[in-house]
């Protein structure tokens, strides 16, 4: 029998009710963060995820559960503020691959701390034990990552 595919001895509903509760605690600070930067919680998603990837915009929407056009309107909204911008992939040249710009980096370190010093009450009760071990725990449970793509050369500044 399958770990997914045992039998509830009485604990999923809990389970559950507490995932469900966190969620919520977590995306109301996430929105309220956002809002107070002119961000809604899909762009934030979206900054938080280019931070440290370079994904394609066809992964990156699969990902968000967004058709491409919304997707693209996101991104066009995004690089009209300077924070992300579009490249194309140096493993297909047909590809679109969604970059984060130095002012997009420095505006997500600063909402990543914003987030973190938010969230830190909650996170404090918790042990460093405690804390490593929740977070092995929820790993399992998290949608699998977009796929890794490098960085292409970002053309000096000042050129095409």
């Amino acid at each position: 029998m399958a770990p997914h595919d045992s039998p509830d001895d009485g604990t999923t509903d809990d389970l559950i009710d507490g995932l469900v509760r966190s969620a919520f605690q977590v995306m109301g600070v996430l929105t309220r963060i956002g809002a107070e930067h002119d961000l809604s919680l899909t762009q934030l998603r979206v900054l938080g995820i280019v931070r440290d990837r370079c994904p394609r915009m066809s992964d990156l929407a699969a990902f968000l559960g967004l058709d491409k056009s919304t997707l693209s309107g996101l991104i066009a909204r995004a690089e009209r503020r300077g924070l992300l911008t579009r490249g194309t992939s140096p493993e297909d040249k047909r590809a679109v691959v969604v970059l984060i710009t130095d002012a997009g980096r420095e505006l997500t370190e600063r909402l990543n701390e914003e987030i973190r010093r938010v969230l830190a009450p909650a996170t404090g009760r918790l042990d460093p034990e405690q804390r490593a071990q929740l977070t092995q725990l929820l790993e399992p449970l998290l949608s699998p990552p977009l796929p890794a793509v490098p960085r292409p050369e970002r053309p000096a500044r000042g050129t095409a």
